[in-house]
């Protein structure tokens, strides 16, 4: 069997989490903030907030912003549904932009109209959530200068996208946003197990992420009304929640992240020889936005959407276990019980009709690259 996505765990990865077991502390101990300090490291960002999951990330990054009832949220129907329901878990509204159809990415030219429209209804979002699909930038200078000219806070969903860069920066550098977060599933480009991160260089949005991980406790006597009893005294002074990171995960996340631009040349190196395989076979191949490095954690291609399921059943069929990324979200049932019908973004729909996720994985070897395009080829035949 040949997956879409696995990890690659060591025997240092290993080594690092039973050091953990052995040691004082499972959680809320040395191991995170040097996790966040390599977040730091790779990604330019002065401040990282490490999570249990990259929806926790997502939701405290919109809390953060202050989002909440009455509020509105801009999102990519080409996601994996989290990004969406963090929206209405702080109680928002959330509407959705449709995607370029060559990288994936949220259009910019959509955005625009979309942002002109509101702006005349008197319905700006809040924040917009911009998802660097498959691992590649969205184009962050347009979107970035358009949500500055209307008013509206940006958070990156770089789920997929730790260790790429756009233009002159790495992904999490925050030029061109509030906050950006990250995913650490073991299909990603580096694995907690579980975990995510959020970046940003305000400090205020970094303390207050720190306080809603962990209830909304602070143990600053500044932010207390009235004096400490102690020096074991804190006070909730908003309402929060249990997203914290545990040691086990960071240790692995700390092993991982030397690891990280390795990760990312290998992926980039099997991607380009994915492009010069597949070049005479009838399907299309990822768009490439210019002056993005990707990540690439997931290799999209696309065929005639009336042999998609064949094509499909065929790869599943000969061990290969390909998938599809994403059904769009406004076509699941939740959201359609909330508005949403099918047309209502049809470039995200022509996406999905035609999408399939071939195997990308650092330690996928030449010579399952080459099964992969052998079967494919079978399968277009």
């Amino acid at each position: 069997m040949i997956p879409y996505g696995r990890q690659d765990i060591t025997q240092g990865d290993i080594d690092a989490v039973v050091d953990v077991l052995r040691s004082e502390f499972l959680t809320q101990g040395p191991q995170v903030p040097l996790f966040e300090k390599a977040l730091c490291a790779a990604t330019g960002a002065t401040h990282a907030v490490a999570v249990n999951s990259a929806t926790s990330a997502l939701h405290i990054a919109c809390l953060a912003l202050g989002l909440g009832r009455g509020g509105l949220l801009w999102t990519s129907p080409n996601t994996f549904v989290a990004t969406a329901n963090v929206g209405h878990l702080c109680g928002a509204d959330v509407d959705f932009v449709d995607i370029d159809p060559d990288t994936f990415n949220m259009s910019a030219s959509a955005l625009r109209i979309k942002l002109h429209v509101a702006h005349e209804a008197g319905k700006l979002p809040d924040i917009l959530i911009v998802v660097h699909m498959c691992g590649q930038s969205a184009d962050m200078a347009t979107i970035g200068a358009l949500a500055r000219e209307f008013g509206v806070r940006v958070i990156e969903d770089a789920s997929h996208a730790i260790g790429g860069r756009y233009q002159e920066h790495p992904v999490g550098f925050c030029e061109h946003s509030d906050i950006c977060c990250f995913s650490f599933h073991p299909v990603k480009i580096v694995t907690t197990a579980e975990g995510g991160a959020s970046t940003t260089n305000d400090a205020e949005l970094a303390a207050r992420m720190e306080r809603l991980r962990s209830h909304g406790i602070t143990r600053d006597p500044a932010l207390m009304r009235g004096e400490p009893d102690g020096d074991w005294y804190y006070q909730q002074i908003e309402l929060g929640l249990n997203y914290r990171m545990t040691e086990l995960q960071a240790a692995l996340g700390v092993a991982q992240m030397a690891r990280l631009e390795d990760y990312v040349a290998r992926r980039n190196a099997l991607a380009e020889r994915y492009d010069r395989l597949l070049s005479d076979l009838p399907l299309r191949r990822p768009g490439r936005l210019s002056g993005v490095l990707s990540a690439f954690h997931l290799y999209v291609i696309r065929v005639d959407p009336a042999r998609r399921k064949a094509v499909f059943d065929h790869m599943r069929a000969a061990g290969i276990l390909v998938n599809v990324h994403y059904i769009p979200v406004h076509t699941q049932p939740y959201w359609r019980d909330h508005g949403f019908a099918s047309g209502d973004f049809p470039a995200a729909e022509a996406y999905y009709a035609a999408a399939i996720s071939i195997p990308l994985y650092a330690t996928l070897s030449d010579e399952q690259q080459d099964r992969v395009v052998a079967e494919l080829a079978r399968a277009l035949a």
